[in-house]
């Protein structure tokens, strides 16, 4: 019964969508990954995505749920935002959504 329960449980995404100042999507891209690399328990993924030829982007964070995200909110990730605000040209679009359908190809369900 538990891993029927485990299959209903849900992930949740934290989503970013914002755009750099000019020439400064490369520096956001670093301290993005150095604010990733601090987390640990409930952390499932990130990728960071760049419209191509400009400095527009969409962070996607994913989680075991609320509570993870919120228990990683160290002082080094709280750094590493801090350092990145002043280069966004106004604050991002933020959202944490429910993951409610996720398909893989064959190949990643069978290693998983």
């Amino acid at each position: 019964m538990s891993d029927f329960m485990d299959f209903l449980q849900h992930q949740y995404a934290y989503i970013a969508i914002g755009e750099f100042k000019p020439g400064k999507f490369e520096e956001a891209k670093q301290l993005y990954e150095k604010a990733v690399a601090t987390y640990n328990d409930g952390f499932k993924g990130a990728y960071l995505l760049q419209l191509p030829g400009t400095d527009k982007g969409i962070a996607v964070i994913f989680w075991e749920g609320v509570e993870a995200m919120d228990a990683n909110q160290t002082d080094a990730y709280k750094s590493a935002l801090a350092e990145m605000s002043h280069l966004f040209t106004k604050p991002p679009e933020t959202n944490f959504y429910e993951v409610v359908s996720e398909m893989l190809p064959e190949e990643v369900k069978k290693a998983g």
